[in-house]
C-alpha cells in the first residue's frame, strides 16, 4: 500500500486574516495564537505532533463533546457501542461523547456559528471540504494520529487543501465509500453454472459483466413479467457518472481540482451513455426517477430484483430486508440471518464492453470506473473542546472500532490494516482505489453545481428508452455526445455564469 511521500503540515489552523470570517470566539482566539511546530506531546493520552496552540495535547477534563454521526451507524447500533467505549476509557478526565441528536446532513456552516453545530462530524469528503473552504472546520494534526501511516496516500488526499503553497489536512478518512452490485445467489437460474459461466471461474458471468447482466435481465423479465435483472435509478448521478468515466469522460480536469475544464463528454463517454440507455431498456419507469434507490432494499428482498448497486455502507440494510423476508417464509430468526448472508452478496461491478454495445458476443472487456467518496471526521472551528475532539476522533480511528465499525455497517475501512482483517468487499475496493478504477468525488465547492444538470441529462436519458420510437433523441452516438456537451455547457454556466 502506498503511503504519503510528502509531509502534510501539522498545523491546525490558517492564519489569522483567513480565519476572521469564521466569526466565532474559538476562531478568533486560535487565530491569534497560531504556533505552528509545536513540540510533540502524549500528556493526556492523546498524541499531538506539529499542531498548533489550539491542539495542545493537554485535555479539557470534565467535558460533554457533541457528535454527529452518520444516520445508518446510529440505527445499527454501532454508535452506541462507540461512545460508550470512548466514554469508558476517558471516564478518567471527565470527557463524554454524546449523540449531537441532529440529522446527518446539517449545515455546520450556518449552525456553528451561533452554537448549535456539533464539536465532531462525519460526512463525505465533499462536504467536509465545504466547510473547509469557509474555515468552519481545524485543520487536523495528521501526522500525530494513531492510524496516519495505515490510511493510503488517496484517502488523505480526500481532505487536503493547499493554502499559500502549504498543504493542511481537514479531515479523517473512515471508510472508503464507492457503487458496489448487490444480488441474490438463490435467484441465480438453476443452469448458470452450465449457461452463464463460459470461462469455468465458479462465478456467474451475470455479475462479471454487463453483456450478460443485461441479457439475463431480459431473460428473467420475459419470463416473469412482474420480476426484474438488474435495477437501479438512472437519474442518480452519483452512479450513472461512473459509466461515463468509464469511457474517458471526467468531472474536473487537472485531478478533479479545475472546474473550468469540465470533462462529462470527454474521451468516448457517449459510449457509457449508450450502456445506461440500454440498461434502461430492461427496466420500468422507475429508473427514471429516484424510486428504485428508495425501494431497493425491498425488491430485492422479496425477489422484484435479482440485482442493483449502492454502496457498502448499506450492506447491513439490505441483510435486514432479506432476514426479514426469509423469516415471513416460516425460518426463525437465526436461521433466517444465516441463509440472508449466504445468498446477499455484495461485490465488485461488473465489466464493460469496450465497444458500448451491450448485445455484442464475446466483448472485449474493461474495468468499469465508479465516482466513489472518503467518509471521515471533522472537527468545528467553533469547539470549545479541541483536544477533547481530537482524542474522540483518534479513538474513533483506531484498529478495533474501525474493524467493528465494519464487522457491524459492512463498510470498508480506510485504515488497511482493518481492510485486511474484513477481507472481501474492502480488499475490492482497495485494488481499485489503487488501480484509478474509483474516482474520488472533487473536494471544492463547484461540485454541488454539478448535481442538477447531471440528473437533468440522466432522466432524460431514462425517459427515452419509454418513449415512441419516432419521438427517441437518443437514437445514435453522435446524439448521445451532444446531449453530454450539453450538460458540460450547463454546469460551466451554473459555475461560472449564473452564480
Amino acid at each position: 500500500m502506498k503511503k504519503k511521500k510528502a509531509t502534510i503540515a501539522c498545523v491546525t489552523l490558517l492564519v489569522a486574516a483567513q480565519l476572521t470570517a469564521c466569526g466565532s470566539e474559538a476562531n478568533t482566539s486560535a487565530s491569534t495564537q497560531n504556533g505552528a511546530g509545536a513540540e510533540s506531546s502524549t500528556e493526556g493520552g492523546t498524541k499531538v505532533s506539529g499542531g498548533s496552540s489550539v491542539f495542545t495535547g493537554e485535555l479539557e477534563q470534565n467535558v460533554t463533546i457533541r457528535v454527529l454521526e452518520n444516520d445508518t451507524a446510529i440505527s445499527k447500533g454501532y454508535f452506541d457501542e462507540l461512545i460508550a467505549a470512548f466514554n469508558e476509557e476517558y471516564a478518567d478526565y471527565g470527557i463524554k461523547a454524546v449523540d449531537a441528536n441532529m440529522d446527518q446532513y446539517s449545515d455546520l456552516a450556518n449552525d456553528g456559528p451561533y452554537g448549535y453545530g456539533p464539536d465532531v462530524l462525519y460526512q463525505a469528503n465533499d462536504v467536509i471540504m465545504q466547510y473547509a473552504e469557509g474555515k468552519h472546520i481545524y485543520p487536523i494534526p495528521a501526522e500525530s494520529m494513531e492510524c496516519y501511516s495505515q490510511i493510503p496516500e488517496s484517502a488523505w488526499e480526500a481532505y487536503e487543501t493547499t493554502v499559500d503553497g502549504t498543504t493542511y489536512c481537514c479531515g479523517v478518512p473512515v471508510n472508503i465509500q464507492a457503487p458496489m452490485l448487490y444480488y441474490r445467489t438463490d435467484l441465480l437460474p438453476e443452469d448458470w453454472e452450465t449457461a452463464w459461466d463460459q470461462d469455468g471461474n465458479k462465478v456467474p458471468d451475470i455479475v462479471e459483466n454487463w453483456n450478460d447482466m443485461y441479457a439475463y435481465s431480459i431473460a428473467r423479465h420475459e419470463a416473469d413479467a412482474s420480476k426484474y435483472g438488474y435495477m437501479k435509478s438512472l437519474y442518480d448521478a452519483y452512479f450513472s457518472s461512473g459509466f461515463l468515466f468509464s469511457y474517458g469522460g471526467y468531472l474536473f480536469g487537472e485531478n478533479n481540482t479545475d472546474p473550468s475544464d469540465i470533462g462529462l463528454s470527454k474521451g468516448e463517454a457517449e459510449k457509457g451513455a449508450w450502456v445506461l440507455s440500454q440498461l434502461a431498456t430492461v427496466m420500468n419507469e422507475e429508473c427514471i426517477d429516484d424510486t428504485i434507490t428508495t425501494n431497493a432494499y425491498s425488491k430485492l428482498a422479496d425477489g422484484t430484483y435479482f440485482a442493483t448497486i449502492t454502496t457498502p455502507d448499506l450492506y447491513s440494510t439490505f441483510l435486514d430486508e432479506l432476514t426479514a423476508e426469509y423469516e415471513k417464509e416460516g425460518l426463525d430468526a437465526e436461521q433466517a440471518k444465516e441463509k440472508a448472508k449466504e445468498n446477499l452478496v455484495m461485490t465488485e461491478l461488473p465489466k464493460l464492453p469496450e465497444s458500448g454495445d451491450l448485445t455484442e458476443e464475446n466483448p472485449t472487456l474493461i474495468d468499469s470506473k465508479m465516482m466513489g467518496g472518503v467518509n471521515g471526521y471533522a472537527i468545528s472551528a467553533y469547539t470549545k473542546y479541541p483536544n477533547a475532539s481530537l482524542a474522540f476522533v483518534d479513538f474513533a480511528t483506531s484498529y478495533e472500532m474501525m474493524l467493528k465499525r465494519s464487522e457491524m455497517l459492512g463498510i470498508a475501512p480506510a485504515r488497511e490494516d482493518a481492510a485486511e482483517k474484513a477481507g472481501g468487499t474492502s480488499e475490492l475496493l482497495y485494488e481499485n482505489l489503487e488501480a484509478g478504477n474509483i474516482i474520488l468525488m472533487p473536494s471544492i465547492q463547484e461540485v454541488s453545481q454539478f448535481w442538477t444538470p447531471a440528473q437533468t441529462f440522466f432522466t432524460d436519458l431514462a425517459k427515452d428508452a419509454f418513449r415512441p420510437e419516432g419521438e427517441k433523441k437518443y437514437t445514435d452516438l453522435s446524439s448521445f455526445k451532444t446531449g453530454l456537451e450539453e450538460m458540460d455547457a450547463q454546469i460551466y454556466d451554473a459555475i461560472f455564469t449564473l452564480k
